[in-house]
């Protein structure tokens, strides 16, 4: 029985997969694997404990054997793993990660392959991960290439999807020029379906119970025709020549499938169903939909245009939005004009207004701020790899011990995977460190971008960009009697006292008609005990030392205690 470093025998499981997609079509099947891996084991001397298979796809995990069989590795019942490939054991990164940990904890010797052999060392780990991983590669490009090759199809005309019933895809031609051809059994009776919803004379289900128990109509798996289905017939342009590809895009294409009915019957059903003709795209876009919900029922908020006619000739376009009352609870809820909820966000956005002077002075103090908190992450920086330095000392002793055999297994096990995990956590925080510090110096400056002339950037921008701007202000959106109620986020809260101290400081120092001179503000800005929040500010009660309110919300926590003096800048 083969060995590894250890002298415990190593117990195997043989483990075979084949699915049926195209991934695996040049694979060995499922009992052609297992008689190989067994040749494999007869002929290097080692015994087999068990022997697992599966028909189920790696690109994702959920295989319940091969979930189970990683679950008795974890519990010790079996320690190594005879497959063909790797790629049987894992196309995806979370099943290579349990596979990677298995060995790191020491529960997973062997892996077997016929051209390799994996042990628990550095060289065999990467290996291993970069032969799954290329397995993932392989099918994350091929889904790239089949969805190109679907477009192009759609592209010429060929609906790149099964057929509906009334047709068949044409299986004689090569892949890729397959086309949809009529199905000789059952085109003829799709329309007579149409024929007789045409007539007006038979509902949708008389017409499904007529052609199942008068017409003999069987769909292709040998079922009679559903309510489902007689709806989708009924109602998919398809049948009228035309496809919608991808599904949901909006994009239509006119395909060469022979069509069962013309568009104007399409549309004369559609119209007799309650619903609108052919689709067409959306001429109307809003805002502010899907973004405000009702402070009464709950409902979101939509908008419909209007259009008055006045009696001297006069004609006036309005926008309402309004309750959609679709959660069956009543609403007293009166519309309101767009423009009147337009006028309620420019108001809530002047109170957090900045002059396009004062970001440029405040991006300058954030950076000088910043040079002087890198001392602290300095510090923690170095302290930080002391720790892990220890870390790899403490896994390197374990293992001279477990060599030495001045430890069991079992306690070595525990001990270094003890070791592995605080090594892991001193890893992330050395990540977070350096990390985190441009993350609150890059939002703070974006906090400030979004407050300078945030009123005339609404008034002036289109609808994708008042979109945007209403949801960075706030959330909770409500509208409660024709008013918007806002939830604004939190580093607008400081902001807001900040705009107000800043407009006021230009309104005591710039005369009329005077253009303004950011260097004449620049002084009283570094001196204001609101703006930065010094020893004699009580904004929001906290300490003063400097400090600038709207960053020390967005500082992670271990940089609050520090900050420039209002003498630096």
């Amino acid at each position: 029985m083969t060995m590894n470093n250890d002298t415990k025998p190593v117990h195997y499981v043989l483990y075979a997969r084949k699915s049926s997609e195209s991934e695996d079509r040049q694979v060995l099947s499922i009992d052609s694997q297992i008689d190989e891996l067994k040749a494999l084991a007869l002929r290097n001397e080692f015994t087999i404990a068990e022997t697992r298979f599966e028909a189920h796809s790696a690109k994702a995990p959920g295989r319940p054997v091969f979930n189970l069989m990683l679950d008795d590795i974890e519990r010790g019942k079996v320690d190594g793993i005879v497959v063909w490939h790797p790629d049987r054991l894992s196309r995806n990164s979370m099943d290579t990660g349990r596979l990677i940990y298995l060995f790191d904890l020491g529960k997973l010797r062997e892996i077997v392959t016929p051209g390799q052999i994996f042990r628990n060392t550095p060289n065999d780990k990467f290996l291993l991960n970069l032969l799954c991983s290329q397995a993932k590669l392989e099918n994350d490009n091929k889904s790239i290439n089949i969805k190109r090759g679907l477009k192009a199809k759609a592209d010429r005309g060929i609906y790149p999807a099964p057929a509906p019933v009334g047709y068949l895809n044409d299986r004689a031609t090569e892949r890729g020029s397959r086309i949809i051809r009529k199905d000789p059994e059952r085109f003829a009776l799709v329309r007579r379906i149409f024929d007789t919803m045409l007539e007006g004379i038979y509902a949708p289900l008389q017409i499904m119970r007529m052609a199942n128990r008068d017409w003999g109509f069987t769909m292709p798996n040998g079922k009679k025709l559903s309510r489902s289905t007689i709806y989708v017939i009924l109602t998919r342009p398809f049948y009228c020549g035309r496809f919608e590809y991808p599904v949901g895009s909006g994009i239509w294409h006119k395909g060469i499938h022979e069509p069962i009915i013309t568009e104007a019957e399409y549309d004369r059903i559609q119209r007799m169903l309650g619903r609108s003709g052919k689709p067409r795209p959306q001429t109307h876009y809003f805002a502010f939909t899907a973004m405000i919900k009702c402070a009464e029922c709950g409902a979101y908020i939509t908008a419909e245009e209007k259009t008055k006619h006045q009696k001297n000739g006069n004609v006036h376009h309005y926008t309402y939005y309004r309750c959609t009352k679709r959660k069956g609870l009543p609403c007293s809820q009166m519309p309101i004009t767009e423009k009147k909820l337009a006028d309620q966000i420019e108001e809530r956005l002047r109170t957090i207004d900045l002059p396009k002077g004062f970001k440029t002075w405040g991006v300058r103090w954030l950076e000088k701020t910043d040079q002087q908190t890198t001392g602290y992450t300095a510090e923690a920086l170095t302290n930080y790899e002391k720790e892990l330095k220890q870390c790899d000392e403490k896994i390197d002793a374990l293992i001279d011990m477990r060599a030495a055999q001045e430890i069991t297994q079992d306690e070595f096990t525990r001990r270094r995977a003890a070791a592995t995990a605080e090594k892991h956590r001193v890893e992330g925080l050395i990540a977070e460190t350096e990390d985190r510090k441009k993350k609150w110096l890059t939002k703070a400056d974006e906090i400030l971008d979004f407050a300078t002339a945030a009123p005339k950037k609404f008034a002036k921008g289109d609808i994708e960009t008042r979109k945007k701007m209403l949801r960075k202000l706030g959330s909770n959106l409500l509208l409660n009697d024709r008013t918007l109620v806002i939830s604004m986020e939190k580093p607008f809260v400081p902001l807001k006292i900040i705009a107000a101290e800043v407009k006021s400081i230009h309104k005591r120092l710039e005369p009329p008609e005077t253009s303004e001179k950011s260097e004449d503000y620049e002084p009283l800005y570094a001196q204001n005990p609101v703006v930065l929040r010094g020893q004699d500010s009580d904004w929001e009660g906290g300490r003063g030392n400097g400090s600038f309110p709207v960053a020390e919300i967005l500082k992670p926590r271990g940089f609050r205690e520090r900050g420039a003096s209002t003498s630096d800048v």
